[in-house]
């Protein structure tokens, strides 16, 4: 097996809706052996469902199909192989639509597909609700099972994002499901590339005095992964691409949308703890020593709801005594709703930025108004004439943001449970259309806390200033259903003494007012000089339909990095003043 070349995957989607254009980039700016793209999120697999409510031959990602009418020739001439999740829901019917483009340009591309993780029929046998999607997240051998077959192109349905990448390697270097640690290794190099540029400087926050460390992203190049047979990996991208890949960004992108150090999936359970990045050179960063264990017993299912439909206007109120006019205008509206006022009335108002400002903007505070409901005619034009009808009669400067509109589609709700592995039929439907039952992992273990590791001695007394903590600190959140992940790190081994006995979870309740009242816990990960605060309930109800600004956590790093708190001079002497 040590004998097997490197396996060099890169990937070209991120997220449904990611740069149309990367699939002939990929192609076309350097070698791959593997092409893969990641299209699947808790939100997408909701989307897919509301369009198979409209088309049952829908439910995959359409975009795919525009990116090999554009690159399906190239795939072919180069002999780069395609593996992706675009199936969604329907993967079958993505390959059918693939064997019918591939026709028309005169091509006989191998296609398989992988299905099984869609639970939908047995969702109330399994005790799962009545969910409008339930999908399992399987494996890479099923993957790998196509690919050993001969697939050019696997498209597979919900899959974890890093198996896109484990399974390839799987096939190319004949691991086994005992083969824990080389497993492991090709996930952790999975989890980062799986979002695309991410790993090679966008969304990129890191510590503002080393900054200088990610030129100007511009159009960032997207990642590759260079696998070899023992798991370890390089993290790298295409010879004059823009943006960089360094152990911060790659950092950044390991902490993203985890929990613990226990990353548990369907094949392995990725000890991210165990994980040593090195930088090798200009845009190579080796991931090394990550070891595995064996994968928990039962499948992660991820399900969504649609939540029914939801309408709003906001107004916006000038000058003095705006809690007195918003009041009046809530009281006036609800009577304007009788005699049915929708299920779920909010009102929130935003204060003005200074109401005796120098602009009028400034002077101005926002009163929005959501309104939610099951039956659209109940939120529809009627809601937004009840808002209307105060324009006359109302507070003093009465105007509104836009004209009312009808109701649309709320939100999704997005949760998930958990069933016996055994209970899903992971099957690999390979080019000849033989199916081949997966089988679940022969062995496993249940998931377990790992012991937070002491902590560094922290430094010496000495000066401190209040300041900025994106001086020192680098940051990535986002979302996992209601809770929320911040990950933090710092580049040097002095300013992690500080980070990892100074901001506690109690500092971070301090320097986070929203997060006081919820259950967080801090997870260590000091190989990476790192970590991980999962903060539950945060996005409570979840996925896209928390209320305010920011209901993905996207930006919440970036609020902690913006928080300030007392710094030792010591470590920001060693920074660019910003």
């Amino acid at each position: 097996m040590t004998a097997t070349p490197p396996l060099l995957v890169g990937n070209a989607s991120g997220f449904y809706g990611d740069r149309l254009a990367a699939v002939h980039e990929m192609l076309t700016e350097g070698r791959i052996d593997v092409l893969t793209g990641d299209y699947l999120a808790e939100l997408t697999m909701a989307i897919l469902g509301r369009d198979q409510l409209d088309d049952p031959g829908r439910g995959y990602a359409r975009t795919f199909l525009r990116q090999m009418r554009d690159s399906l020739t190239l795939v072919m001439e180069r002999g780069v192989r395609v593996v992706t999740n675009a199936g969604g829901l329907n993967p079958r019917g993505l390959a059918d639509r693939l064997t019918e483009l591939a026709d028309g340009l005169g091509l006989e591309p191998r296609i398989a597909c992988v299905t099984g993780d869609d639970l939908i029929d047995r969702a109330e046998e399994l005790g799962l609700g009545s969910p409008l999607t339930a999908n399992a997240y399987l494996g890479a051998f099923g993957i790998a099972a196509c690919l050993d077959a001969g697939a050019d192109i696997v498209v597979t349905g919900r899959v974890t994002d890093a198996s896109l990448t484990v399974g390839p390697a799987a096939a190319h270097f004949g691991w086994t499901p005992a083969d824990l640690d080389a497993l492991a290794g090709a996930t952790a190099a999975g989890h980062v590339i799986e979002c695309g540029t991410q790993a090679t400087g966008g969304n990129y926050a890191p510590p503002t005095g080393r900054r200088s460390e990610v030129p100007d992203p511009g159009r960032p190049g997207f990642p590759l992964a260079e696998v070899h047979a023992d798991g370890s990996a390089v993290i790298t991208k295409h010879p004059g691409s823009g943006g960089t890949v360094t152990t911060g960004t790659v950092t950044a992108q390991l902490v993203y949308e985890i929990r613990g150090p226990r990353y548990p999936g369907p094949d392995v359970t990725t000890r991210l703890d165990t994980v040593r990045l090195t930088q090798q050179g200009p845009d190579r960063v080796l991931l090394s020593g990550t070891r595995g264990e064996e994968p928990p017993p039962d499948l992660k299912v991820g399900l969504t709801n649609l939540t029914g439909f939801r309408n709003e206007v906001e107004f916006l109120i000038p000058g003095l005594d705006a809690e007195s006019k918003a009041a009046l205008v809530e009281r006036q509206l609800r009577a304007g709703l009788s005699p049915r006022e929708p299920d779920d009335l909010r009102f929130t108002l935003v204060p003005a930025e200074d109401p005796h400002g120098p602009t009028q903007d400034a002077a101005t505070a926002r009163l929005r108004v959501v309104a939610r409901d099951h039956d659209p005619a109940v939120i529809g034009r009627s809601f937004g004439a009840a808002a209307v009808e105060l324009a006359l009669g109302s507070y003093a400067g009465f105007h509104l943001t836009s004209p009312p509109r009808d109701a649309r589609p709320d939100g999704v709700a997005a949760t998930s449970a958990f069933v016996p592995a055994a209970e899903v039929a992971h099957t690999a439907i390979l080019p000849d259309g033989a199916r081949l039952p997966v089988a679940p992992a022969p062995r496993t273990r249940a998931l377990a806390a790992v012991p937070e590791p002491p902590p560094p001695d922290p430094l010496p007394d000495g000066p401190t200033r209040l300041a900025p903590l994106g001086l020192v600190l680098g940051a990535r959140s986002g979302d996992k259903g209601a809770d929320a992940n911040l990950g933090v790190w710092v580049s040097d081994d002095m300013a992690w003494r500080w980070l990892a006995t100074t901001l506690t979870v109690d500092l971070l309740r301090e320097l986070l007012p929203e997060t006081a009242g919820l259950r967080v816990t801090r997870y260590l990960l000091p190989r990476l000089r790192a970590a991980n605060f999962w903060i539950e309930g945060m996005l409570a109800p979840g996925t896209a339909r928390r209320e305010g600004t920011d209901p993905q956590a996207k930006g919440l790093g970036e609020w902690l990095r913006a928080r300030r708190a007392p710094i030792p001079e010591a470590l920001l002497e060693e920074v660019e003043r910003p």
